[in-house]
């Protein structure tokens, strides 16, 4: 079936068309030019925006899927978590267009959307459903700007919250420590591309330690944690210098050496899922996975294992950001099963599980 899927859980207006699997349109609309002044994400002028482009972006869509209105025969649209205004938008615009169609709509969770990204098809890469999709169960790992989960995926809508940042997610560190620096906004792209350049042997800067056992506290084996990083790139940053930059180098070392803790931590936590689950698979998600360093680690960690590793799956590139085409595909799968949401569905900023207090 044709699944029309709409996603605006934060800053970027996005919609897509999903037919069995395969990518058929996905338009994203970027707001980074409106923000980049704030160097941040400003809700209601991302609101405001959305309202502005959607019809236009839905349209593109369509457009670039060959399809009509008419042709719709599904609606999905994340409904959970985001920014609550620009979740609104969506929403509205995915009920309004099912109503008048008198289609079939759901509202899916954005990070489920993420994680289903993997198993979506793009006509480019000469792949077909299933070609090169994970098989359940695997390990998830998404990672964004607003969450960093680990999990265990047993079916597209059953999965287990393992791990999670007990305080900022990966990509609102990477923000953060390029917008002390000036390095650029968006943060984590400017840092991938800084950081190339870069020593990342220059500072050495610690890990956190949350893990606790079951009688000093919850297990948090599986939990990160990015304000003490964040803390120790910003304000005391000469304590952990190991070595002098180059002349010229020393924000490019900051943005290696910051970069590739931040990974560290990530995979620290991973790989203690891996040995602890005995699962084979880790699919990656969001848009911190399209983190470089991140994908090189993952795949030498894999291949260093002399065939033994982890079979380790990333989303295309361009379904690693939020879009459209991931929304459709998870869309479609609960639709064709006979999924539905009512027409009174609302939106929530925030997912309990998603995120956990600390001790």
């Amino acid at each position: 079936m044709n699944v029309l899927g709409i996603e605006t859980s934060c800053d970027e207006c996005a919609a897509g068309v999903v037919r069995d699997g395969v990518v058929l349109s996905s338009v994203v609309a970027s707001q980074i030019p409106v923000h980049a002044p704030y160097q941040g994400v400003v809700p209601e002028i991302a609101s405001r925006t959305h309202t502005e482009w959607i019809y236009g972006v839905v349209s593109g869509a369509l457009q670039e899927a060959g399809l009509g209105p008419g042709d719709v025969e599904g609606v999905a649209v994340t409904a959970h978590p985001g920014l609550l205004g620009s979740l609104l938008v969506g929403l509205h615009f995915a009920k309004a267009f099912a109503w008048a169609r008198d289609i079939p709509f759901i509202a899916v969770d954005h990070l489920l959307a993420h994680l289903y990204a993997s198993r979506l098809s793009l006509p480019a890469r000469g792949d077909g459903p299933g070609g090169e999709t994970p098989d359940y169960p695997f390990l998830g790992l998404l990672v964004s700007g607003g969450h960093t989960v680990i999990c265990r995926a047993d079916d597209f809508d059953d999965v287990t919250v393992l791990g999670t940042t007990i305080d900022d997610a990966a990509g609102e560190a990477f923000d953060k420590v390029s917008k002390f620096y000036g390095f650029g906004y968006p943060g984590g792209a400017a840092i991938d591309t800084l950081a190339r350049r870069g020593d990342p042997g220059t500072f050495r800067f610690p890990l956190p330690h949350l893990y606790k056992p079951p009688r000093a506290g919850p297990d948090h084996r599986y939990d990160v944690s990015y304000s003490g990083l964040k803390t120790a790139v910003v304000n005391q940053l000469e304590r952990f210098r190991v070595k002098p930059s180059a002349p010229g180098m020393e924000a490019a070392d900051i943005a290696a050496s910051f970069q590739k803790t931040a990974v560290e931590i990530l995979l620290r936590a991973l790989l203690r899922a891996v040995e602890d689950t005995g699962l084979r698979t880790i699919v990656a998600g969001g848009g911190v996975a399209a983190n470089s360093y991140l994908r090189a680690r993952l795949a030498g960690y894999a291949a260093g294992k002399a065939g033994a590793g982890p079979r380790v799956i990333f989303p295309p590139l361009e379904l690693c950001g939020d879009n459209g085409a991931m929304v459709a595909g998870l869309g479609e799968r609960c639709l064709s099963r006979g999924d539905r949401s009512p027409m009174d569905t609302g939106a929530s900023a925030r997912v309990q599980a998603f995120k956990r207090r600390y001790p």
